[in-house]
């Protein structure tokens, strides 16, 4: 073999050998975004279930005990524990679907998403508090 055609035959498996290291490298990083936005989309899963537990057994204790308004304070919690899993559960659609793929098709799904889960965050607020997000809050008795 010549050397001139051992050189470009270097050359080319080098080459090669590059860009199959880029993709490794890329299909790696996709891969621990995903786990990453997966693991997000779990904790949301976590807080929703772990706070309408909690609220639950609070409930339990006060209504053992016959306390005033238990159904409010009830229906606060479980409020509260969906709006701040909802949030996670946005946040791990975000990295998921811009830093992984971002193309039309994809970005749009997230937009309708987002949307939905922002429209559901309004309504449970104004359920909560009974004002909308942008309002000044009233004095809110502590729980």
């Amino acid at each position: 073999m010549r050397i001139d055609a051992w050189y470009q035959q270097r050359l080319r498996t080098t080459s090669e050998q590059i860009r199959v290291g880029a993709r490794e490298d890329t299909v790696e990083f996709q891969h621990i975004v995903e786990l990453v936005g997966r693991a997000v989309d779990a904790g949301g899963v976590a807080i929703i279930v772990v706070g309408i537990l909690l609220a639950t057994v609070l409930v339990a204790i006060r209504l053992s005990r016959r306390e005033a308004g238990v159904y409010r304070g009830y229906r606060r919690r479980v409020g509260r524990s969906i709006l701040l899993g909802l949030e996670f559960l946005v946040a791990g659609d975000i990295i998921r679907t811009v830093a992984v793929a971002p193309t039309y098709t994809s970005v749009g799904v997230l937009a309708v998403i987002v949307g939905i889960r922002t429209f559901l965050s309004f309504s449970l607020e104004l359920e909560i508090t009974g004002r909308w997000p942008w309002q000044k809050p009233a004095a809110e008795p502590e729980d």
